[in-house]
């Protein structure tokens, strides 16, 4: 037999025995092998796993607590993005595969470790921490309507890289993951990157996408999300414009609005969260250091 036919069957037939140990309940590999993938992988609340889910013919399926994930790649390598919930626990989390090379589903584990993220404690008027009884009515109406927008996942291929352009030029004003804690209550942790720019400026698309929501919201004021693909969505807040429209579909690049001080803020800047399987993750890991 030539020694190249040889060495591809060997090829093959190695990757098929990584397969088979997944199936049995092994842990996943990281599929970054040295080389820069975008988004990065960090197994941190609030990061993104990456998992090899090995070679198959068609692209597998895979989900977490119900919740489908955007899978990449390609017959020699399918890779799971896992966006990972700031509320995650530390420890051993599953994701379940089907489709692919194995004729039954499967589980794939992969560990999570803890980060602790900066706090703030502020003392601030008490009229500015809780809601009147009105305006808890409106952010409860907003938020419902939010779920079903966070919950948007379209079967469409996202681009073929997700390096994601910064929407604005600025200062980080306020990183993910910041716990502010206001009085002594604590609230939500920062689910997003705070960008510091003058009212007017060029908000622009990171990615390619397509507009699936515009709306003037209690905290988040004037606010455009974009859907990626494969559950990987994006939010643009605070705006003072909004120069697109639900059904729009943007290149990387291209105008969405204007850095604002609409909705609950104190000045202008961007509030820009970026959303995978319905898990705000760390912007940081789309963009250059």
């Amino acid at each position: 037999m030539p020694a190249p036919i040889r060495r591809r069957r060997l090829l093959l037939g190695g990757a098929a025995s990584v397969l088979a140990m997944q199936a049995v309940g092994l842990h996943a590999r990281s599929a970054d092998d040295g080389a820069v993938a975008w988004p990065r992988s960090s197994q941190v609340p609030g990061g993104i796993a990456r998992l090899s889910l090995g070679p198959a013919a068609e692209r597998p399926r895979a989900s977490e607590a119900g919740v489908p994930l955007l899978v990449l790649g390609d017959a020699i390598e399918w890779t799971a993005l896992v966006g990972i919930p700031l509320s995650a626990v530390p420890g051993e989390r599953r994701i379940d595969v089907r489709g692919g090379n194995a004729a039954a589903p499967r589980q794939l584990a992969y560990s999570v470790s803890p980060k602790k993220y900066t706090e703030q404690r502020l003392k601030v008027p008490p009229r500015t921490v809780d809601l009147s009884p009105a305006d808890q009515a409106r952010y409860e109406r907003e938020r419902t309507h939010l779920a079903t927008v966070m919950a948007t996942f379209t079967e469409a291929a996202p681009p073929a890289s997700l390096q994601m352009q910064v929407p604005v030029p600025g200062r980080r004003s306020s990183s993910f993951g910041l716990r502010r804690i206001f009085n002594g209550q604590a609230r939500n942790p920062h689910s997003g990157m705070d960008i510091a720019a003058g009212t007017g400026t060029p908000v622009l698309a990171p990615l390619p996408g397509k507009v699936i929501d515009t709306g003037d919201y209690f905290f988040n004021g004037n606010t455009v999300w974009l859907d990626h693909g494969g559950g990987l969505l994006s939010m643009y807040c605070h705006l003072s414009a909004i120069d697109v429209r639900p059904g729009d579909a943007l290149r990387t690049g291209e105008r969405l609005g204007a850095v604002g001080a609409t909705g609950r803020v104190t000045g202008p800047h961007l509030h820009w969260s970026v959303m995978l399987n319905r898990a705000m993750v760390d912007p940081a890991l789309f963009i250059e250091a």
